[in-house]
């Protein structure tokens, strides 16, 4: 399984990657949402960690083309956004999971397994 990182924030990303590296999975970096649909190859057996609020293409649009294939991946959200604006995101991806920024090294180990 690869764990595919969507985020535009290069400390947010190299954190998570390194974290996830340490928990034996094998982290890919994208830095925005255009390139990650473009270059990574994404079977349903991966999983997309994706910042909702990326420069460019949102990580909402995103989450909607991933979720759009016949067998799309596991995708959580991440976000540092108000909890208001968190939730009109949330309206259009139900049932996602979300972690708010600042993440912790627990809570993301609990979301990825």
């Amino acid at each position: 399984m690869i764990v595919h990182i969507v985020e535009d924030d290069e400390a947010v990303a190299d954190a998570l990657a390194i974290v996830l590296g340490e928990l034996n999975y094998h982290p890919a970096v994208y830095s925005d949402g255009e390139t990650f649909l473009t270059e990574a190859e994404v079977s349903a057996d991966d999983l997309v960690i994706l910042d909702l609020g990326l420069p460019g293409m949102s990580g909402v649009e995103v989450a909607r083309q991933l979720n759009s294939r016949t067998v799309p991946p596991r995708i959580i959200a991440i976000s540092g956004k108000p909890q208001a604006r968190l939730n009109r995101h949330m309206q259009n991806l139900p049932g996602m999971t979300v972690l708010r920024k600042p993440l912790s090294i627990e809570t993301l180990a609990d979301a990825v397994s």
